[in-house]
């Protein structure tokens, strides 16, 4: 399989897109042609532990490595000695037509964890064949830092730069980061909002000189690496859900997913799912107050906030106003057409919003998105009312998910919501919810009070530059 760029140029193979990570127009890579499974296939899969089910799926896409080393890879990444349950992704029913799927079992519990502790050993695998080293540039409004950082600590062909927003991640988060202390991991905390740390990633991503020079890569979900491995949970959840279907009702039985939304990539690997065939009703997206996408798919305008308009809520991983994700699922409603995509960004560059209202019966119709938005009140009603009748606890994030998902419960149809962290992540918002603060486990205690390292830098493009080009790997190193 061959990938091509958003913006309309050729790019290489599986190994060569999860290496460069952003194109090198500014794009993002895309398959050229999405695979298909057919009920008949899917059914084969019921079976398969995690680990062989992502082999997989994630096979169809990176058919330019063998099916055994893809298989080492994803046994790696899922062995069950680094998640706290060994079938990796509990599903958990909280209502008649409601379930949880578990996706925060992992070292950082939170759901980034399931596509990087692949993405770790997949680009891993990939340097060690060509020689070379990779340094990684990303932006974090919360969880991806910490799920990239721990995949690749201490690897010797990896390092991280990683840009977090100052004053804007929970006290776990921010020491679940700063505490690491190997050499291949830079915090750089910016003085400025997520979408700050966004735009100085895609700056220097797209100078193509300087991402050369200096080795830059991504794991965030502009890496269509993660994008893939993520795909493979919404298989998962649909296998585990019908297991309890009769067998001749299997094939073709309908279930929705609701997906706290921020960056948007967790949403586009469902829809990515559904055009693969899985069997998806509806795809909810889940906002919080910075609801940019919910008003995209009520009424197809894109209007992206500044960092003066992007509010710090109490859900912090979904405080995004530029959803970098949206551009694959705008290449798809476009009919593939970069040269029209790109049209839409220098409308937006122009106007400061980009209206495809024309467009916006399609979402439903033909992709099945629908769209909510949650506010911090809803969160922690959602959380009480939850923990109450099913003593599940859940994170904000998670209950914003929860608390869209109940207005698009259909009769018969089971509502999937993906779980986005744990909630001892999040004790404050906890507090107010349940009236007091959950018990922490002693390695989390222990771990918040581990001295913190973090690089302060202010929200400059040249300030990075040097930053970088002091401390990269190179691959003589």
């Amino acid at each position: 399989m061959q990938y091509t760029s958003t913006r309309g140029h050729t790019l290489g193979s599986y190994t060569d897109v999860i290496l460069e990570g952003l194109a090198s127009d500014g794009g993002l890579a895309i398959p050229n042609e999405l695979p298909h499974v057919d009920a008949a296939l899917l059914e084969s899969w019921r079976g398969l532990s995690f680990a062989e089910l992502a082999t997989a799926v994630i096979g169809l896409f990176a058919n330019d490595i063998s099916e055994d080393d893809l298989s080492r890879l994803c046994h790696a990444a899922y062995d069950p000695a680094k998640f706290s349950t060994p079938e990796i992704i509990p599903v958990t029913k909280l209502g008649d037509n409601l379930t949880l799927v578990g996706l925060s079992e992992g070292p950082t519990l939170a759901f980034k964890d399931i596509a990087m502790q692949f993405l770790g050993e997949a680009l891993d695998f990939a340097l060690e064949k060509s020689g070379g080293v990779l340094n990684i540039l990303g932006a974090t409004s919360g969880d991806t830092g910490s799920a990239a950082e721990y995949a690749i600590r201490g690897r010797k062909r990896l390092s991280a730069f990683m840009l977090s927003p100052l004053g804007r991640m929970s006290e776990f988060q921010r020491a679940q980061m700063y505490s690491l202390q190997e050499p291949n991991i830079h915090n750089l905390v910016v003085d400025g909002v997520f979408d700050d740390c966004q735009e100085l990633v895609k700056e220097l991503s797209s100078d193509a000189a300087f991402k050369q020079a200096h080795n830059l890569g991504a794991m965030n979900s502009i890496n269509f690496g993660r994008i893939s491995a993520q795909i493979v949970y919404y298989f998962w959840s649909w296998l585990r859900v019908t297991d309890a279907v009769a067998t001749q009702e299997r094939a073709g039985f309908e279930i929705s997913f609701s997906v706290p939304s921020g960056n948007f990539g967790n949403v586009l690997s469902g829809h990515y799912a559904r055009m693969m065939g899985l069997p998806i009703r509806k795809l909810v997206v889940a906002t919080n107050e910075n609801n940019v996408l919910d008003e995209f798919f009520r009424t197809g305008i894109y209007r992206p906030r500044n960092a003066a308009n992007t509010l710090a809520t109490s859900s912090p991983s979904m405080d995004v106003s530029k959803a970098s994700n949206l551009e694959r699922f705008l290449f798809d409603l476009l009919g593939s057409d970069a040269d029209r995509l790109r049209g839409l960004w220098q409308q937006l560059g122009a106007d400061g919003f980009v209206d495809l209202a024309s467009q916006q019966s399609r979402f439903l119709e033909e992709f099945g998105i629908v769209s909510g938005t949650s506010t911090h009140q809803d969160r922690v009603n959602t959380i009480r009312s939850v923990f109450e009748s099913t003593q599940v606890l859940l994170d904000p994030h998670t209950a914003d998910g929860v608390t869209v998902a109940q207005a698009h419960i259909e009769p018969g149809i089971p509502m999937l919501v993906l779980e986005t962290a744990k909630p001892a992540k999040f004790p404050d918002v906890i507090a107010e919810a349940l009236g007091r603060i959950p018990a922490t486990d002693e390695a989390y205690r222990e771990m918040l009070e581990l001295p913190q390292h973090q690089i302060d830098m202010p929200a400059d493009a040249a300030a990075l530059r040097a930053y970088i080009s002091e401390h990269a790997l190179h691959a003589h190193s």
